[in-house]
């Protein structure tokens, strides 16, 4: 029996909610909770869906509305089975690398390898005639590349952000660190791609500097996703990389546009 699988966001309107579910169970006439309790019982059991539910924080009186109707369904049928997920949603990119309408469950999007928005900040700065970037190094509880240097803060654009925003957001997050948007300098997009068993990352990277002084001693780090954080002189850095077996997903692509942009 496969799964029924149903997206709530709690930022969507009624209708959009409605059309959403309607949808996914293949009957256009769903408008409410009445025609849905409906719908459910048309379709029999047994059944099996799985409720999706953004993670926001803000009170969607449709979202538990729908839930309820489910919830029901499932009590007087014990054939027809509900789950309910609370899950990060995000928004997915076009054909023409641009942040679209349509959402989607963090889980879900890596699952089936859809394209979606992050960002990648680069804290640097320059010395000696060198340029340093700071590395953190990932947690090890990490589902992706635990354990591996990486790019100095980074996340996903969830659903109704915009990059910019998430930018000055994970750098708070992981490196505790409050810094005026205009320090953040974009310095282009790439694509970039994870597979490791059931996970199919696929994402469009917008990618930041920033030359705000800091001394590692005054960050704050997010033990869930940073364990350290060190400072390195990118052609020591490129160096290491090629020649030793330091763990890492680091971008070379990245690298080389930072170079490019401080030159």
């Amino acid at each position: 029996m496969e799964d029924v699988e149903i997206f709530l966001s709690r930022l969507a309107a009624e209708d959009k909610l409605y059309a959403e579910t309607a949808k996914k169970l293949g009957d256009a006439d769903i408008k409410d909770r009445f025609t849905l309790a409906g719908a459910i019982a048309e379709k029999g059991s047994p059944a099996s869906y799985k409720v999706y539910v953004s993670n926001e924080d803000i009170v969607n009186e449709t979202v538990d509305e729908i839930k309820a109707v489910f919830t029901e369904a499932a009590e007087e049928d014990s054939e027809i089975k509900v789950e309910f997920i609370v899950d990060e949603f995000l928004n997915l990119i076009d054909d023409k690398a641009r942040i679209t309408a349509d959402s989607k469950p963090r889980t879900l999007v890596h699952r089936d390898g859809e394209l979606h928005p992050t960002v990648h900040i680069w804290m640097i700065k320059r010395r000696d005639g060198g340029i340093f970037v700071l590395l953190q190094k990932r947690a090890h509880e990490k589902d992706i590349n635990p354990d591996c240097y990486d790019v100095s803060a980074a996340g996903h654009v969830s659903q109704g952000e915009e990059f910019r925003h998430t930018a000055l957001k994970e750098v708070h997050e992981e490196l505790g660190l409050d810094i005026d948007r205009s320090k953040l300098e974009f310095i282009g997009l790439k694509k970039a791609e994870y597979t490791k068993g059931d996970i199919h990352d696929n994402e469009l990277v917008a990618v930041y500097i920033c030359r705000e002084h800091i001394e590692i001693e005054d960050l704050t780090l997010q033990s869930s996703e940073v364990s350290e954080v060190c400072w390195a002189e990118i052609d020591e850095l490129l160096s290491v990389m090629k020649y030793e077996d330091i763990p890492n997903c680091i971008s070379l692509e990245e690298l080389d546009m930072i170079k490019k942009a401080v030159f």
